[in-house]
């Protein structure tokens, strides 16, 4: 079954941590390479570190000569494994558990950067009408998104879990830096964005304590950033967007440099209800699932607000999304709408640089 990891492929990494190889397009021509070609050149080769985290594989790829390559990309997957004891809903101890717990009957206070992602995502739900919202932990429960079984719920279950949803319920207080609860019931889960959040605190690590100036991050290929450029070219990194129903096709290749990019998508996870398909993202605003788009790529200056606003355009729509990035224009967007005949569409000046080959005669470019 596919999922959003499986719809950005950058250029392959190595196995393990410590073990190198070449930077090509593909794990296929990746495997055809190894036993026909000689060993690519020293300045093309990769060290790449991997843990397990967030349900996914976080990676780090960093150019072979960079200094103390290997303490700095565990380092980095330290920041991950810190992250993911911090923000996840899935263990009793994590501050968003605290803060789920206390935070509808009193201020809770909370470390200094877990209220900046709260107040970031504050702003990216007042910008996108609510589609994007972390408010929605109960919601996501009554469908069986949390722990299973997947469900559509009755129709009063879903109603009074969708009256505990909205950012504008969250009271931040920033002279205080706590957190309140104005509605009973209202959950965190910041899992539409924490991902692409501790990519950028990985990179910001690898910066300012190990100043690395080039490399790779991604979180099991839904969320990539970018640093610098990669070894033996004068512009950034190339990753390919996959289809998402056809694994043998790439809707273009991006290149990016110093940005991120993420996908949403929910083609192959749906459920069966009453003949139709239900995806497993939902829309916060009527809690059900959104239609209408197949995939949802975005490309932006951090990864926090790539995987965020993926998450949003693949609800909100390719008109909703067109003015987001005009009004934006740091932002691109990639959108799949659904059926087998769709056309992708191409939004914003920050995604300018897809290279059109790679898009194919029914790419359009808004």
């Amino acid at each position: 079954m596919l999922n959003r990891r499986d719809f950005l492929s950058s250029r392959p990494l190595a196995n393990a941590a410590g073990q190198v190889l070449g930077a090509l397009d593909d794990l296929t021509e990746l495997a055809e390479s190894l036993s026909d070609e000689a060993p690519p050149p020293p300045e093309t080769l990769l060290f790449r570190a991997s843990r397990r985290a967030m349900a996914a594989t976080f990676e780090v790829a960093l150019p072979f000569a960079t200094p103390d390559a290997l303490l700095a990309a565990e380092a980095a997957l330290d920041v991950v494994d810190r992250l993911e004891a911090q923000l996840t809903v899935y263990r009793d101890d994590s501050d968003v558990s605290h803060l789920n717990r206390l935070a509808g009957s009193q201020p809770v206070h909370v470390e200094k950067d877990l209220f900046e992602l709260l107040r970031l995502a504050a702003r990216l739900t007042a910008e996108t009408q609510g589609a994007f919202d972390v408010t929605a932990g109960t919601l996501v429960k009554s469908w069986g998104f949390f722990r299973g079984p997947r469900r559509v719920p009755r129709a009063e279950e879903r109603a009074a879990a969708l009256r505990t949803v909205g950012m504008r319920n969250v009271l931040l207080d920033a002279d205080h830096r706590t957190v309140r609860f104005l509605l009973p019931g209202l959950e965190i889960n910041l899992g539409s964005i924490g991902k692409g959040y501790a990519l950028d605190c990985a990179a910001r690590l690898l910066r300012d304590q190990w100043n690395v100036r080039a490399g790779l991050l991604h979180a099991g290929h839904s969320s990539v950033y970018a640093m610098g450029k990669e070894p033996a070219t004068a512009e950034g990194w190339r990753v390919a967007l996959r289809h998402p129903w056809d694994e043998g096709r790439r809707l273009g290749v991006l290149t990016l440099k110093d940005r991120a990019l993420a996908t949403s998508a929910a083609t192959f996870q749906y459920l069966e209800y009453f003949g139709r398909k239900l995806g497993h993202i939902l829309d916060p605003r009527t809690g059900w699932p959104a239609q209408g788009i197949a995939s949802a790529s975005v490309t932006a200056p951090t990864a926090a607000e790539a995987d965020a606003l993926a998450t949003a355009f693949f609800i909100l729509g390719v008109a909703s999304a067109r003015e987001y990035c005009h009004r934006n224009p740091e932002i691109g967007a990639v959108l799949v709408p659904e059926g087998e005949q769709a056309t992708p569409v191409v939004l914003g000046q920050a995604v300018s640089e897809l290279e059109p080959e790679t898009v194919g005669t029914s790419g359009k470019k808004d």
